[in-house]
């Protein structure tokens, strides 16, 4: 029998779009179903300033498909010597949502990062005096931490000492992987909200390691345990207003993922909604699929939901493109290993 289920346009509050030949190639995937993006801003080189900022915006803009009625939503790159009236200027402007803090070194283009934070301290206090959100890769390096304790030892070295010196400071912290993330998030009631991505949602590190290394699968930050996964979709699936769908869908060309040091990242913007569907009806959780996906993301971000919507129509499985070709090369599909019966209706 067939199901259908309606919901406002969804919004992607974490999302990478890079540049150039790959932007072309997959930012339609982006756009055919989301209304708007946070776009990450950890190009080579990052963008610093507000000029570099709408240069990529009108950048993205242009490789938009003809007729298509997306919006990005601009981001910072938070570094040591990031000038806090330009941060405002910007912000005032409407052409920035948010700032992206990535300690040095954590993940895909995250070199000029930051590591000493009492060198930014200047610029977060300006952010909590106008109410602009920081976004936050949640990830400590120093190199005597197990990589699958570093969000845990950076909420307790990094993001709660920030917190406690700025008050008022709104963040999200981006792609929880743990159940202390859910745990930290759920005892804050305010100025504090967490993006969840899909694969995050599907796979644990079993997925990646058991029966040989999957890189498709490999992400940063790196899967967790199955207890952990399992937090992850209590919280998403629970309709709390502090969790909402940063997909952090994160494209690389199949030879790089492939290669002796494949780069970390899951592309998941051409089947997203498909797999969530699958996922919040598994737990018996469709009537809270809209508000993860389209109402608390922008809440929390002081913007209405969408006016437009999307149907999920639910019948035979359905069968997406195993890559995207794009000038870049070509990027593989998110695979969540197992039939997708939602599409979303044309």
């Amino acid at each position: 029998m067939t199901q259908k289920l309606t919901i406002r346009r969804p919004d992607d509050w974490h999302l990478h779009l890079r540049d150039g030949a790959m932007l072309e190639g997959i930012l339609p995937e982006t756009a055919r179903h989301f209304g708007r993006a946070i776009i990450m801003p950890n190009l080579v080189p990052p963008v610093v300033t507000g000029a570099d900022a709408a240069a990529y915006r009108d950048r993205i803009l242009a490789a938009l498909p003809e007729g298509a009625d997306f919006a990005p939503l601009m981001t910072l790159y938070l570094t040591e010597d990031t000038d806090p009236n330009d941060v405002a200027a910007a912000h005032e402007s409407g052409l920035i949502t948010a700032v992206k803090l990535y300690p040095a070194g954590a993940t895909t283009n995250s070199a000029s990062g930051v590591t000493d934070f009492d060198k930014v301290r200047a610029v977060l206090e300006k952010m909590a005096e106008i109410g602009l959100p920081l976004c936050v890769h949640g990830e400590v390096t120093d190199p005597d931490v197990d990589i699958f304790d570093r969000e845990a030892v950076f909420i307790d070295r990094v993001l709660d000492p920030i917190r406690r010196a700025t008050p008022g400071l709104e963040v999200v912290m981006e792609h929880i992987t743990t159940a202390n993330g859910v745990a930290y998030v759920s005892a804050h009631e305010e100025d504090l909200g967490a993006t969840i991505t899909t694969h995050h949602l599907i796979i644990n590190r079993n997925h990646i390691l058991v029966g040989g290394i999957k890189p498709h699968y490999y992400c940063l930050p790196v899967a967790k345990r199955e207890q952990h996964r399992l937090a992850l979709l209590q919280a998403a699936t629970s309709g709390d207003p502090r969790f909402f769908l940063g997909t952090d869908s994160a494209p690389h060309a199949d030879p790089a993922k492939e290669s002796a040091c494949g780069c970390a990242g899951c592309f998941t913007a051409t089947n997203t909604m498909s797999c969530l569907a699958e996922v919040f009806e598994g737990v018996s959780a469709l009537e809270n699929l809209e508000a993860f996906t389209s109402i608390n993301g922008a809440a929390f971000y002081g913007m209405p939901a969408n006016e437009s919507t999307i149907t999920l129509v639910k019948g035979d499985p359905v069968e997406y493109p195993a890559k995207i070709e794009t000038g870049a090369g070509p990027v593989t599909v998110f695979d969540p290993g197992f039939p997708l019966h939602w599409r979303v209706e044309a």
